[in-house]
């Protein structure tokens, strides 16, 4: 049997290869896209060999890789999800646990978010009967500032979740030290970031909690997938609970009495020695993700810092040749930062003499792939009108970014030649027009 995988394996590498042709770059007909991940022959095998092992639900290869991540991320705990999206409302919902006693999020509690993002930054912070406060950002570096945060915390404020915009961190340790002074918590959404590092260290290690997502265009892929990381033990026992339908048991899928006294707990209301596999501490959710998904992440989390080098060499390289370049605000790292870019941001100036669609329309016409910086402003999209928020301070740059803001890629699969020919072409349209 093992000669025969093996021989399978192999086979694998070998469709691999054949079905991926060294096609040619070719201007103008080859996609471009913004985002995208980059997959490898031993990606495919670790596929298949997940597959021939029938791991079709959460098992060793997930705690394997919650480990792995656990120590590249330097925290001491984490849980995969399914989503991204799913780490976020596990990390909010977390915060809202009676077992935080007097810290506990209760509903109307105020939570200081900025409001040009992504909308499931802000979506888990609604969800569980909290209320949004939105601070605007800075162009160039689309973030926003520890003085804007500090303004928007009031009496009812009880904490703080950001994300680092494109990779781009802001000042994640004095936003924690603002957290800390006012004993607030302090979520970062890493999801854009992964191998970004403000002040030495890595995002994501400044927050009572963070978050990951492993869709494709994120910085690893599992597909789908997500995890919610942190150094808390007592916030790590809830997340698991809320992810694992809500329960007090710890044993993983498949074993039993890991405590030794599976059938000696008592609990709410509950008859003494009811069966603690089935004791639910948290009105809680199933958002794990599967060893299948898990196989694909510990092959791509060998490739990381690969993978962050490519990044900043793309952006840096894209950076360098638009440098100069009138009527666009180019991006900038935050002051003692080193991003892992996910994406190259640019601002046409209001007073340009081209709208920002005519240079996504032109870009689009090339087939290089662009997008807008999320959702813009949320507070203008429908799904938030009728929501109840608070807004500290004007939100004109957020509004800016909604008008005149878009980004292209900087991933790892794209090539100096691809690079080259998005700075080109945006050199080109801008010459032609003044």
């Amino acid at each position: 049997m093992s000669d025969r995988r093996a021989l399978l394996l192999d086979e694998v590498r070998k469709f691999h290869q054949d079905a991926q042709p060294n096609q040619p770059f070719i201007p103008g007909v080859t996609e471009i896209w913004p985002s995208g991940a980059l997959l490898d022959a031993e990606d495919r095998v670790a596929l298949v060999e997940a597959a021939l092992d029938m791991r079709i639900a959460a098992g060793p290869l997930a705690r394997r890789f919650e480990s792995e991540f656990a120590r590249k991320m330097h925290r001491r705990k984490a849980h995969l999800t399914n989503s991204g999206s799913s780490a976020n409302l596990l990390a909010v919902s977390a915060l809202t646990s009676d077992l935080l006693e007097d810290r506990q999020l209760r509903p109307g509690d105020e939570v200081v978010t900025v409001a040009a993002g992504f909308p499931t930054t802000v979506n888990p912070i609604l969800q569980n009967g909290l209320v949004p406060v939105f601070v605007d950002i800075d162009l160039g570096t689309y973030n926003t500032s520890v003085e804007r945060v500090a303004a928007a915390i009031g009496p009812k404020t009880r904490a703080i979740i950001l994300a680092h915009t494109l990779g781009n961190p802001y000042p994640a340790r004095e936003m924690a030290e603002l957290a800390d002074a006012h004993d607030l918590f302090f979520v970062e959404d890493n999801c854009d970031a992964v191998g970004s590092t403000y002040d030495g260290a890595l995002t994501g290690t400044f927050g009572d909690l963070s978050t990951v997502s492993f869709y494709p265009a994120h910085h690893l892929t599992m597909g789908e997938g997500g995890c919610v990381l942190t150094s808390n033990l007592a916030l790590a026992r809830i997340v698991e609970s809320l992810r694992d339908w809500g329960r007090d048991c710890w044993c993983p899928p498949g074993e039993s009495n890991t405590c030794l006294k599976r059938f000696k707990y008592q609990l709410g209301t509950l008859p003494q020695g009811y069966d603690h596999k089935y004791i639910y501490s948290h009105v809680g959710y199933n958002l794990k993700a599967t060893d299948l998904q898990a196989a694909l992440g510990l092959t791509q989390l060998a490739k990381l810092d690969e993978f962050t080098a490519l990044r900043r060499r793309n952006w840096r390289r894209l950076r360098e040749r638009l440098d100069g370049v009138p009527h666009l605000l180019l991006p900038e790292a935050t002051p003692n930062s080193e991003p892992s870019w996910f994406g190259f941001v640019i601002t046409v100036d209001p007073a340009a003499p081209f709208t920002r669609s005519e240079l996504v329309a032109f870009l689009e016409d090339r087939r290089i792939g662009t997008r807008q910086l999320f959702a813009g402003n949320l507070t203008r999209h429908p799904a938030y009108l009728n929501q109840h928020y608070r807004v500290v301070g004007e939100l004109t740059n957020s509004d800016i970014v909604t008008e005149q803001t878009l980004w292209v890629g900087v991933y790892p699969a794209l090539t100096d030649e691809m690079i080259d020919y998005v700075g080109a072409s945006i050199l080109d349209f801008v010459a032609a027009r003044g």
